[in-house]
């Protein structure tokens, strides 16, 4: 099987700050790729290149067979992109919203009008169709941020901390949602901190730490036999390995200077 991604000797820099240091990474159809690293260690600055957003970088990125770099809108048109911080214009409804994104997609009325109300009611959000954004709720928002990366049909779905502000119910349907898309033959990018939700998801893990690649491959093999969680793992991978020992130190902030019963109490 073509993957469907491509990279090869990815860098990138901000300034003196290495965000990517010369990764290389193959991405399959139908496969959902976690993608763990602790903050800074190039997650967002990987996905925001493949979703076309940052464009000065050095190496060769394809996309379902298109050279990003040579064509950026057609791979943009390929890729659904749900970012950690969403930009809305929340003075619009997510009818109005989500008109707009389908029209960027050159999507005609019909076909934007029924997936949003299909779209929007399996979340819950029907009645809310025509009421304006900035009176959501955090959760509410992110549902209609989803609809809108999932608009155009993409064959390729990235996934930033997707279930940030989502009830039990919800966070459910994405998970649910996730395995159809890959049952489709979707290729899902998914990046989150919580480890257990992508230990349960994910075929494959990629864990990059400091610009590099640390770790690929399924839960299995990340484990070498042993039981540990993912997050024990990321744990061993990452500097994150002294968390103990840095929660403790952050307590006795508080027991260092708490005051001492004199002899008489």
């Amino acid at each position: 099987m073509e993957p469907i991604i491509t990279i090869r000797n990815l860098s990138k820099s901000y300034g003196e700050k290495v965000a990517l240091n010369n990764i290389s990474l193959d991405v399959y159809p139908g496969q959902i790729i976690g993608y763990i690293g602790p903050n800074g260690a190039g997650k967002s600055t990987t996905v925001k290149i493949l979703a076309g957003i940052i464009q000065d970088y050095s190496g060769d990125v394809h996309v379902a067979g298109i050279n990003l770099a040579e064509n950026v809108l057609e791979v943009k048109k390929k890729i659904g992109y749900i970012p950690e911080l969403p930009e809305m214009y929340d003075l619009l409804t997510p009818r109005e919203y989500l008109t707009f994104i389908g029209k960027l997609f050159h999507l005609s009325d019909d076909v934007i009008e029924s997936r949003t109300v299909r779209m929007l009611d399996s979340f819950g959000l029907k009645d809310n169709l025509d009421q304006r954004m900035d009176s959501f709720s955090k959760g509410m928002r992110q549902k209609v941020l989803i609809v809108s990366g999932l608009l155009h049909n993409p064959q390729i779905v990235i996934l930033d901390e997707p279930l940030s502000g989502l009830d039990a119910n919800a966070v459910i349907m994405v998970k649910e949602l996730l395995q159809v898309l890959k049952a489709e033959g979707r290729t899902i990018f998914y990046c989150s901190h919580m480890m257990d939700v992508v230990e349960r998801v994910s075929d494959r893990i990629v864990l990059i730490d400091k610009g590099v690649i640390v770790a690929d491959g399924t839960i299995e093999e990340l484990r070498k036999d042993s039981s540990d969680s993912l997050e024990k793992i990321f744990a061993k991978l990452t500097s994150s390995d002294d968390t103990v020992q840095r929660a403790g130190s952050f307590a006795s902030a508080f027991t260092d200077h708490m005051e001492k019963p004199t002899a008489d109490e």
